[in-house]
C-alpha cells in the first residue's frame, strides 16, 4: 500500500507525503506539508499517567509519560498532523483532597499546568517540542448538569469511606463499578476560548512540534461575567465543574476540522461481554449501530462517555469521512490503520466487524486503580 514518499491510510482513502521541516523554516512552506497529512486529536486519560499499584507521584507520572505516550505520538507525529489533549480525573480530586477551599475551575487550571509540564518533559525525551495551553472552555451556568452531577473524579472508596466523606465534607459520591467516587457537574462544552492559538501552532508544525497540548481535564469552565456572580463586562469568571475531556475532545476535533478523533485508554476498544469468557473487541461499528446497542454504556468506569463522545464527533463533524477510535495507549500507531481498537464511522460494511481472537480474551478494566 505505500510508495515511495507516499503512505495511503486505509480507511481515510487518501494519501500523504510525510516531511521532516525545521521548526525555523519559512511558515508557509510548513504549512503546505502539514495540510497534506491527516489531522487527527488524540486524547489521553488522566489514569494513563497511573501505573496499577503506583501511587500518583510526579515521579511515576513522569515515568509513564515517557514510557508510553511520548513513543506512541512521536510515531503518530510521523505521518499525521496531531493535537493532543489529556484528562485530569485521578490529578484534580487528588489536589481537591490536598486543597479543600480551592474551586473546581482553579484546581482544573492548575492541573493543566502540571500535566501539560509533565507531557512537555516526555515528549522532550523523544525530541518533540510541545506548546502547553492553559485553555478556558465556555459553558451555560443553566446546564442542568448543574443539578445532577455526574463527571468522576479523583480516586475510588469502598462504601463506607464513601459515606464518611459524604458525611463529613458534603460530597456526592456515585458507583463507580464496584466502588464509589467523587462526582462534580460536568456541563456541554460550548466553545474553546483559546482554539486560534492551536490553529496558529498547526500551520507550522512538523514531526518534532510545535505539539500543542490544550483542553486539559476538559478545559477551564468559564462562563461570560455577570451571568453567574461576577459583573464585569466582556469578561470571564470560572465555575465550580470539570467539563469532560472527551467529549471537550470531540468539539476541539470538529471545531479544528480534524479528519480523526482518537481516545486512548488502558482498555482497548469497545468489546461485546466486557469481561466475560466469551467477550469480543470491535474491530469497526457505526454510530448507529452503537446507538441502538448503547455499547459501553453498562462497561465500568467512564467507557460509556467515551463512546458517547467519539459519535458525537462523527455525527456532527463536517467532514463526511470523519471517523473516531478507541484503544489502548501502547497501540496507538496501529489504531490509525484499524489493526487495534475500535474505529468508528457513519457507515461500516455489515454494521460491526469483530476481531478473531479467538481464546485470547485480552481485557483490561477502564477505571482508575485505588491508591495504596
Amino acid at each position: 500500500m505505500a510508495t515511495r514518499g507516499r503512505l495511503m491510510l486505509p480507511f481515510l482513502g487518501r494519501p500523504f507525503v510525510g516531511a521532516r521541516l525545521g521548526w525555523r523554516q519559512c511558515s508557509d512552506v510548513a504549512e503546505a506539508s502539514a495540510t497534506k497529512k491527516p489531522r487527527i486529536v488524540v486524547a489521553v486519560g488522566g489514569n494513563a499517567l497511573i501505573r496499577r499499584g503506583e501511587r500518583l507521584t510526579i515521579e511515576n507520572q513522569l515515568k509513564a509519560a515517557r514510557n508510553d505516550a511520548a513513543p506512541a505520538i512521536k510515531k503518530l507525529m510521523e505521518t499525521n498532523q496531531i493535537i493532543f489533549t489529556h484528562g485530569n480525573g485521578p490529578q484534580v480530586g487528588e489536589l481537591a483532597l490536598e486543597r479543600s477551599a480551592a474551586t473546581f475551575d482553579v484546581l482544573g487550571a492548575e492541573t493543566q499546568g502540571q500535566i501539560g509540564y509533565i507531557f512537555a518533559q516526555a515528549f522532550a525525551s523523544v525530541n518533540i517540542m510541545t506548546v502547553a495551553i492553559v485553555t478556558q472552555v465556555e459553558v451555560d451556568p443553566q446546564d442542568p448538569a448543574f443539578s445532577n452531577p455526574s463527571k468522576f473524579v479523583g480516586p475510588v472508596y469502598g462504601a463506607k469511606e464513601a459515606s464518611a466523606l459524604s458525611d463529613s465534607l458534603g460530597w456526592t459520591l456515585k458507583p463507580d463499578g464496584e466502588y464509589f467516587r467523587r462526582v462534580v457537574a460536568s456541563p456541554k462544552p460550548l466553545r474553546i476560548l483559546q482554539l486560534e492559538a492551536a490553529r496558529a501552532l498547526l500551520e507550522v508544525q512538523t514531526p518534532n512540534g510545535p505539539l500543542p497540548i490544550l483542553c486539559g481535564g476538559g478545559g477551564v469552565p468559564v462562563t461570560r461575567m455577570g451571568n453567574s456572580f461576577a459583573n464585569i463586562p466582556s469578561g470571564y469568571e470560572g465555575l465550580e465543574a470539570v467539563i469532560d475531556k472527551d467529549r471537550c475532545g470531540a468539539l476541539l476535533a470538529r471545531e479544528l476540522q480534524a479528519d480523526g478523533y482518537i481516545i486512548l485508554t488502558d482498555g482497548g476498544g469497545i468489546w461485546e461481554n466486557f469481561g466475560k469468557p466469551n467477550a469480543r473487541e470491535m474491530k469497526a461499528a457505526s454510530t448507529a449501530y452503537l446507538k441502538d446497542t448503547r455499547a459501553g454504556a453498562k462497561f465500568p468506569g467512564s467507557m460509556g462517555p467515551k463512546v458517547e463522545a467519539a459519535i458525537e464527533f462523527v455525527e456532527n463533524s463536517s467532514n463526511p469521512n470523519a471517523w473516531a477510535a478507541l484503544g489502548d495507549l501502547k497501540d496507538a500507531s496501529e489504531i490509525v490503520f484499524n489493526r487495534e481498537g475500535t474505529l468508528i464511522k457513519k457507515t461500516v460494511e455489515g454494521e460491526v466487524q469483530w476481531y478473531d481472537r479467538a481464546g485470547k480474551n485480552m481485557w483490561k478494566v477502564d477505571k482508575v486503580p485505588r491508591f495504596p
